[in-house]
């Protein structure tokens, strides 16, 4: 789907795939990054922080074992990702994000779209040669 571009000239069409978590240790008497239940070293009730940063904001989203993807207005989702951040600071003296951005003004709905490009091609036994796997950021 072609979409328009956001406001002030800022792109619309972004999809961001990002990973947040605390470093550092905990944050004297501030909540403990893993679980009660978690490995010292877990960080897994700072990443539901902010995956509940994600899920709120009502932008199309998916979580894995890696990353966090959204898609949405540059401004959108950047403001995503700093909530998510600062969530995320909760739980330790430092933060660190990685972050990869598909930034492709005029198209929305690429989230799902790009995927479903894939299977389709993967369907149609497009696929590519052996030991070649299909660049899903490149679709």
């Amino acid at each position: 789907m072609v979409g328009q571009p956001g406001r002030a000239g800022l792109p619309s069409g972004v999809i961001v795939a990002f990973s947040v978590s605390p470093s550092g240790g905990p944050l004297p008497g501030g909540p403990q990054p893993g679980g009660t239940d978690e490995a010292p070293d877990s960080v897994s009730a700072a990443v539901a922080a902010a995956v509940a940063v994600v899920r709120a904001s009502g932008l199309p989203n998916r979580t894995d074992s890696m990353f966090t993807t959204l898609e949405g207005e540059w401004d959108e989702v950047m403001g995503v990702v700093r909530d998510a951040c600062q969530a995320v600071a909760a739980f330790g003296p430092r933060v660190s994000l990685v972050l990869k951005a598909d930034i492709r003004p005029g198209y929305t709905g690429q989230l799902a779209g790009k995927v479903e490009r894939v299977e389709a091609a993967l369907a149609g036994n497009q696929v590519p040669p052996a030991g070649v796997e299909p660049a899903l950021d490149r679709v």
